[in-house]
């Protein structure tokens, strides 16, 4: 992906089809990516992407990310009963690309539902709505929850959740018009200010957003040894719940 397209997509401040961009009715705190265009949480926008996890004390799992952000857009087709999303914006025009629009070829998704196994065995269903964030987002959770002695961390699913998180946008925006911030690290401002220091040493431009504004994670896990059930859910923007019965 050439940085000359992402900058002549950020540059056409007269785009605007329907059904493409962002599929969200607001932007987490801090500085926007440029390029990108401004979002507002009063509604105008509609639609927004979520995330759903489940378990049942059968071990059976379930990690959805349903995406509608255009489905207000879109009408739905008779013969499927549900309409059709606009994910093949995330292909490129331009030839030659890892993503150019080609006949078989899959678009790039921000879409991750992500499910984890032990000996081929799921013990574990997590993602996160946040566009191209989500994947970052839902690395640091695994990295930090106590899934296995390799892969370390410690932390219950609670705790991987709450535990101060960080992105970034070097990478161009799968959604138009593809913005960008080479260099930039945005953490929460709880992370601890040594590491904020030190990654600013290293060059890297730091955003420092508020204490609780990166990541919407959600997770379920069942052990395979006890068949106990557990559950953890983001307390960020109080939009998340787990629950039980």
């Amino acid at each position: 992906m050439s940085e000359h397209a992402c900058v002549e997509a950020a540059d056409d401040p007269g785009f605007d089809p329907m059904g493409a961009g962002e599929p969200t009715v607001g932007r987490r705190p801090g500085p926007s990516v440029p390029g990108e265009p401004d979002v507002s949480a009063d509604g105008a926008t509609r639609g927004d992407t979520c995330h759903l996890d489940v378990v049942d004390r059968w071990g059976n799992m379930v990690a959805a990310t349903p995406s509608g952000g255009w489905l207000q857009s879109n009408p739905v087709v008779p013969e499927l009963g549900f309409p059709l999303g606009t994910r093949l914006q995330m292909t490129w025009l331009e030839e030659g690309l890892p993503s150019s629009l080609t006949p078989g070829r899959r678009p790039r998704t921000t879409l991750t539902p992500s499910i984890a196994l032990r000996d081929g065995v799921p013990v574990l269903a997590f993602g996160t709505p946040g566009g191209d964030q989500q994947d970052q987002w839902q690395l640091h959770f695994l990295l930090a929850a106590a899934l296995r002695p390799s892969v370390r961390g410690g932390l219950d699913l609670q705790g991987a959740i709450d535990a101060p998180n960080w992105h970034n946008d070097s990478f161009p925006g799968s959604f138009h018009p593809r913005g960008m911030r080479p260099g930039s690290v945005t953490v929460e401002s709880r992370m601890d200010p040594r590491v904020i220091e030190e990654l600013r040493r290293r060059g890297h431009r730091v955003t420092v957003g508020e204490a609780w504004s990166e990541g919407r994670l959600c997770a379920v896990a069942r052990d395979p040894e006890t068949g106990v059930l557990s559950a953890a859910a983001n307390p960020r923007g109080m939009q998340g719940y787990a629950a039980g019965r």
